[in-house]
C-alpha cells in the first residue's frame, strides 16, 4: 500500500511541475512589456498636438538677416502652434522627429514653420524629458519693411508629463494625453520662445 501511495504522489508531482512552470511563464514579463502609461516599450508612437506661446527676438542683427531694432522695441509676438510627429521608444530612452506650423496671434510674427529631431529620456509613469534641434522659418508682419522671411537653426529643451504624473489617472487613464512645456530659440540664441500645450499619442 505504501508503495502505491508513493508512486501516486510521484506521478502527481511529475505532472504538476510542468503545469506550474507553464503557468509561471505565462505571467512572467516578456520582451514586449509596456511602458507604465500603456504605450509600448519599443516601437513607433505617432502624436499630434496644439500649444500656445510667446517669442521675443533680441535687438541685434543676426546671420539669418533679421535686422537689428532698438532695445526697447524688440520684435515679438504670441503664437498658436500645431505640431505632428513620431517617437521611436527604445526602452528607457527615445528618439523622434516632428514638424510645426505656428500662426502669430498678436505682435510682429505672422507665420512660423519648421522641423526638428528630438531625443531624450522616458521618466515617471508617462513622462518625457528631451532636447531638440532642427530648422525654423519665420515670417514677420509689417514692422519689417524689406524681406520678411528668415530661416535658421532652432534648438531647445522640454518635458512631457502624462495623466498619472499629474494626478489625473482616474480621469483620462491611458488615453495618451500629455502636457508639454518647451523653451527653444532661433539661431545662435537670438530669440526666447516658451510654449505650453497638449499632445496626444496614439
Amino acid at each position: 500500500m505504501r508503495k502505491i501511495l508513493t508512486a501516486a504522489a510521484l506521478a502527481a508531482t511529475t505532472l504538476a511541475v510542468p503545469a506550474f512552470a507553464q503557468d509561471a511563464s505565462s505571467t512572467a514579463p516578456t520582451e514586449t512589456v509596456e511602458a507604465p502609461d500603456g504605450t509600448r516599450a519599443f516601437g513607433i508612437e505617432p502624436y499630434f498636438g496644439i500649444r500656445g506661446g510667446w517669442e521675443q527676438f533680441d535687438s541685434e542683427g543676426n546671420r539669418a538677416g533679421i535686422p537689428g531694432v532698438p532695445r526697447n522695441n524688440k520684435l515679438n509676438g504670441s503664437l498658436v502652434e500645431g505640431i505632428v510627429g513620431v517617437n521611436v521608444p527604445l526602452g528607457p530612452v527615445f528618439v523622434g522627429a516632428e514638424g510645426n506650423v505656428a500662426k502669430g496671434v498678436s505682435g510682429d510674427i505672422d507665420w512660423e514653420y519648421g522641423a526638428a529631431g528630438r531625443f531624450g529620456l522616458r521618466a515617471g509613469d508617462s513622462g518625457l524629458i528631451y532636447g531638440k534641434v532642427g530648422y525654423q522659418w519665420v515670417n514677420f508682419a509689417k514692422r519689417v519693411p524689406t524681406n520678411r522671411d528668415y530661416d535658421d537653426i532652432t534648438y531647445g529643451v522640454g518635458f512631457e508629463v502624462g495623466p498619472k504624473d499629474i494626478g489625473l489617472g482616474g480621469i483620462t487613464g491611458n488615453s495618451g494625453f500629455r502636457l508639454r512645456g518647451e523653451v527653444s530659440t532661433f539661431g545662435n540664441a537670438h530669440s526666447f520662445r516658451p510654449t505650453l500645450g497638449i499632445v496626444t499619442h496614439f
